[in-house]
């Protein structure tokens, strides 16, 4: 049984509702609870300072063209705040499964910033006098322009502030690396056969480039996220506002972020497609598909220790077994290839959520800001850690890539240009049936010169 103390009576279009008193959401809120119980997923904390940083910037934008009193202004631009600083995160509730658009999203933050509001105003929550969810905290503002415009908020920032910097770091780790490395010379291998030698510091210059191709990518993608629609109100048409209102509470936005949010170049386009989530997506896919090839590449150079390449050796960061004393597994490579992989799901999800799409408004967006922001969180975080447990720690084992690169039978390509294309396969087959070197090979055919002995150096094939 509820108890009556515990809970307050509110009242929405469809009739009477019981809130948990200590909530500062309504009725609406609570019936997004009640309605969708699917998951424990809710959006992120990246997305409700979005939320928050939007109904601040409203606030002030709206007494500034005296459509909203100063005091009940000032009470919403504080709950706002509140909001942005996390304060309130656990009031916010409604799962990531929720209606379409986001409406009980959008409704969850305007009923606790008014409710936060109106106790700052020494308001009881259900006076007809409290500052309403929809006319005060949602006025000029629709789930439909306010929920993309805080997709886009929330990912600039998160690519800005935490992924960049963790791609970046990466990228440079990678090219001390390949510096450290140069001197090191190895077998090079194709179809995971052997192949003409490298140096190891020219295989991980290969994988800084390629973080640095991404890397140019993400900053790219941040340009279609400056485009915010906010004003664009229910599909677009901009119903009911102020003409002022667009250009101010932008600027707004802009100061409270710092970054160069703008209009959008075609307001009807921002409310019908998620055209900017949907290509940063793709480009964190591809960044999780390149991961996935380099951390593969290190466990299969790392394998062993006695039983397989072994050409360098990663930090022990755990026990790999329990059952086998002494094991140790490529742990953090492990982990980074499992985050790559939901990535990738994520952004099958996102593309299926982007179909979703119809006449004036896609109704897919939360699930489109959850895998999202869900995305940049995981690859952020994954890469911190696969760059400060794993690369800055991975060392050469010069020994044994010499080895492995002086028994390589594909230093017979070095042959070719002497003893024509046909001799030299003759000579590699030779050496790989009887279990010899190319070099006894040669000297058994007598064919070993200063000219061959130079040739197959492996300086002079790099």
């Amino acid at each position: 049984m509820k108890s009556a103390d515990n809970y307050r009576k509110e009242y929405d279009t469809l009739g009477e509702i019981l809130v948990p008193v200590t909530a500062y959401y309504g009725s609406q809120t609570k019936r997004a609870m009640d309605n969708f119980q699917i998951s424990s997923h809710r959006l992120p904390r990246s997305f409700i300072r979005a939320q928050g940083i939007i109904k601040a910037s409203a606030a002030a934008t709206n007494m500034d063209l005296n459509h909203l009193s100063i005091e009940r202004g000032k009470a919403i631009l504080k709950a706002a705040e509140e909001v942005i600083e996390g304060k309130w995160d656990e009031h916010f509730v409604v799962d990531v499964y929720q209606a379409g658009a986001g409406t009980s999203q959008n409704m969850n933050a305007n009923e606790i910033i008014a409710n936060r509001a109106s106790e700052i105003l020494g308001i009881p929550i259900q006076s007809k006098e409290r500052v309403h969810p929809n006319d005060h905290v949602n006025m000029n503002q629709s789930t439909n322009d306010t929920f993309p415009s805080a997709i886009h908020i929330a990912a600039v920032e998160s690519v800005k502030y935490k992924l960049l910097p963790a791609v970046l770091q990466l990228q440079q780790e990678l090219r001390i690396k390949a510096e450290q490395f140069m001197p090191v010379y190895k077998a090079g291998r194709t179809h995971l056969h052997d192949a003409v030698p490298i140096r190891l510091g020219q295989e991980f210059s290969g994988y800084a480039s390629t973080i640095n191709e991404c890397t140019k990518k993400l900053e790219d993608s941040l340009e279609l996220l400056y485009e915010i629609g906010l004003g664009g109100n229910a599909i677009g048409t901009k119903i009911n506002l102020n003409p002022s209102y667009i250009p101010k509470v932008t600027k707004e936005i802009c100061v409270r972020t710092n970054l160069p949010f703008r209009e959008p170049r075609n307001m009807f386009s921002f409310m019908q497609n998620r055209n900017a989530p949907i290509h940063l997506m793709v480009v964190l896919k591809e960044l999780a598909i390149h991961l996935i090839k380099i951390t593969s590449d290190l466990r299969l150079l790392s394998s062993g220790p006695r039983t397989g390449l072994a050409e360098i050796t990663l930090p022990p960061v755990q026990p790999g077994s329990t059952i086998m004393p002494g094991k140790v597994n490529p742990a953090i490579l492990e982990m980074t290839h499992m985050v790559c992989s939901q990535v990738i799901g994520y952004e099958a999800a996102l593309t299926t959520a982007g179909i979703g799409g119809q006449l004036e408004i896609n109704v897919m967006m939360p699930l489109i800001a959850f895998t999202l922001l869900e995305s940049i969180e995981i690859l952020s975080n994954a890469i911190s850690t696969l760059v400060i447990k794993c690369i800055s720690g991975i060392e050469a084992n010069e020994e044994i890539c010499r080895n492995w690169m002086t028994a390589s039978l594909a230093l017979v390509t070095a042959l070719s240009p002497i003893f024509g294309y046909d001799l030299a396969a003759q000579i590699g087959k030779q050496a790989d049936e009887e279990n010899k070197t190319l070099k006894q090979v040669l000297q058994e055919r007598g064919l070993y010169t200063t000219e061959v002995e130079k040739a197959l150096r492996p300086e002079g094939l790099l």
